[in-house]
């Protein structure tokens, strides 16, 4: 976690400036994004004012896809009571009989 100095500097972390390729001497964007602030490289040009409207639902577009992508397979059953009721091994109207005196 980097901290602010008296003369209100923040350090970036080694890690962070290697995986974005900063350099000492290098001009950084603070941008508000909510209620957090973005720090961009001022070359990055990944500004979300410099993209038009069309290009952010792109890149909104391709996340989405991702993460559909990252997101496990459900299994239904067939003639289900609706959707989202998942293959578990067992069914509801089991639960309320198991442990019955008429089951055993």
């Amino acid at each position: 976690m980097a901290k602010v100095t008296s003369k209100f500097q923040v350090t970036v972390p080694r890690a962070l400036a290697r995986r974005y390729g900063i350099q000492p001497g290098d001009e950084i964007r603070l941008e508000e994004a909510g209620e957090t602030i973005r720090m961009v490289p001022a070359g990055a040009g990944n500004s979300s004012e410099a993209l038009d409207r069309e290009a952010r639902l792109r890149l909104f577009d391709a996340a989405t896809d991702r993460q559909r992508a990252r997101q496990p397979v459900h299994v239904f059953y067939e003639g289900g009571s609706g959707p989202g009721e998942h293959v578990r091994g067992w069914t509801r109207d089991e639960l309320y009989e198991r442990g019955s005196p008429d089951t055993d």
